[in-house]
């Protein structure tokens, strides 16, 4: 590893990265497919299962993947793998075998009643991706990240080439498939399931190698600390994934619903309209994709880092550092994907498309994802002193917020509630993390820094705007200008600063 912990911990992000920025940009290449082949109100179905899947699997790991890299440092790693993964199977065989007799009274509470394969395959998705979740850590752990990276793109790969064979090869040969096996009201996305339940399968059969000497053990006295580790993280994960997906799950119960002669017009019912805005809103959220994707890099390759540098007498510095780089990339991403607004939309529909309409949420989305990260940065200070219950009330102020926002406002206005709903929950997470972290875990982090670095970038975000009325190419050029503007001032103040980049 290299002298400079800072620059490790860069490498480290950028292999990470190529295991989640390709295979999420990979990803991302399906929703332009998705946002043309299905219209606004299937894409909605998608939005919601998805969301429905992050929640589950929240579940099924129950903070097992942090509690692996902590009780690696305390005990045999060896036998914490075989412990935790013990737990991982035992309780996805129990999941999956009750699943199996109350996944048609699941579809029918969520209003899939008429397609209840879509939620059987929801849950064998989930199953597979639980009981990868703990080899994958044990790949991030050995620092295998070029592994870690490939088995990653092999996933997607497969994920994608079948998408584009059952949407665009075959879809009359699909649709008609789809019909005959689960009814006349399946279509061509039963087969995004299938996809993906056939691409998670493929992980698992790549991750068979890190299985080897693993054999089941369930050790009492080191099942019980570690599950008491756990706990405060599955509510942390299980509040973070309310602040995630309860506004993909329940825009589609709140928006307001015009009146009948307006769903007339649309030739629409209520249901469809409502998922129409789901679809509308899922689709602008993605345009946040590298946003999250930095995001999902940088966490994979900072959670062993950070662990690792816990005994460091300059840990703090160095988790100082580290914030303050990691704000001034994400604001250059937020700028990046605001200033080219003009061409990415065109990921999420063509011209004049309905997706179109959602844009407003964009900016909002972003700085609640870079939010997001920030919160990531501070829990250090919880999850190092074993305080994690910490980290539960944390994420439970953030849900509160959330749902507050989302019954408030969506009603009201539609999507863009829960957009503003996503950021006030981030918002307030990262204000309380930061005052309450200071007090236990002091970090002496750079605050004036960061929050001119924010101004600066929001305050050229404004600036573009002007710009608005002149043609596309000029528009892009001058758009072009600010970001090395940022670029040029991020160099010559980091220059100045005693923490060289």
């Amino acid at each position: 590893m290299s002298n400079n912990p800072i620059k490790a911990l860069a490498g480290q992000t950028v292999i990470y990265g190529m295991g989640t920025i390709v295979p999420r940009l990979l990803n991302y290449l399906l929703v332009p497919l998705y946002t043309r082949v299905f219209v606004a109100g299937v894409y909605g179905q998608i939005t919601d299962l998805y969301a429905w899947m992050a929640f589950l699997l929240a579940l099924l790991t129950y903070g097992m993947e942090t509690t692996f890299f902590r009780y690696t440092q305390k005990d045999n790693p060896d036998k914490v793998f075989n412990n935790i993964v013990s737990c991982i199977i035992l309780t996805t065989g129990i999941f999956l075998i009750l699943y199996c007799f109350l996944y048609k009274s699941f579809a029918h509470a969520i209003h899939y009643e008429h397609n209840t394969q879509y939620v059987l395959f929801l849950g064998l998705i989930v199953a597979l991706d639980a009981i990868t979740s703990v080899p994958f850590a044990k790949l991030r752990r050995l620092n295998k990240a070029k592994l870690f990276t490939l088995i990653k793109i092999a996933n997607v790969t497969l994920n994608i080439g079948l998408n584009l064979f059952f949407l665009l090869c075959i879809p009359e040969t699909a649709v008609a498939i789809s019909e005959k096996v689960f009814g006349p009201q399946a279509g061509l996305l039963v087969w995004v399931l299938i996809s993906n339940v056939l691409s998670s399968f493929l992980s698992l059969l790549l991750l068979l190698p890190q299985f080897r000497g693993y054999h089941f053990e369930l050790d009492k006295s080191l099942i019980r600390p570690m599950l008491a580790y756990a706990l405060p993280i599955l509510l942390i994960n299980l509040v973070g994934m309310v602040n995630e997906v309860a506004d993909k799950i329940l825009i589609k119960y709140l928006t307001p619903i015009p009146s009948t002669e307006i769903l007339t017009a649309l030739d629409m019912t209520p249901d469809e309209y409502a998922l129409q805005q789901l679809g509308i809103y899922g689709a602008n959220f993605k345009l946040a994709v590298l946003m999250t994707i930095f995001i999902q890099m940088f966490r994979y390759a900072s959670e062993p880092f950070f662990f690792g540098k816990a005994k460091d007498r300059n840990a703090p510095e160095l988790y100082a550092k580290v914030m303050t780089y990691f704000v001034i990339f994400c604001l250059l991403i937020f700028l990046g994907v605001m200033l080219y607004l003009d061409i990415l939309k065109y990921f999420v529909g063509r011209g004049g498309s309905d997706y179109h309409e959602g844009l407003a949420i964009v900016p909002i989305v972003l700085i609640a994802n870079m939010f997001y990260g920030i919160v990531f940065n501070l829990s250090i200070w919880f999850k190092l002193t074993d305080k994690t219950f910490s980290g539960t009330v944390i994420s439970i102020a953030g849900a509160c917020v959330t749902l507050l926002c989302l019954f408030v406002l969506v009603p009201r206005i539609g999507y863009l509630g829960a957009a503003i709903a996503h950021l006030g929950c981030y918002t307030v997470m990262m204000l309380v993390s930061y005052f309450w972290g200071q007090k236990v875990y002091p970090i002496p982090y750079q605050v004036g820094r960061i929050v001119l670095y924010m101004l600066f970038a929001i305050g050229l975000f404004l600036l573009s705007t002007v710009f608005n009325e002149y043609s596309l190419v000029l528009r892009l050029t001058l758009n072009t200008l600010l970001i090395f503007v940022y670029l040029g001032t991020v160099f010559v103040s980091e220059r100045k600063n005693p923490l060289k980049i």
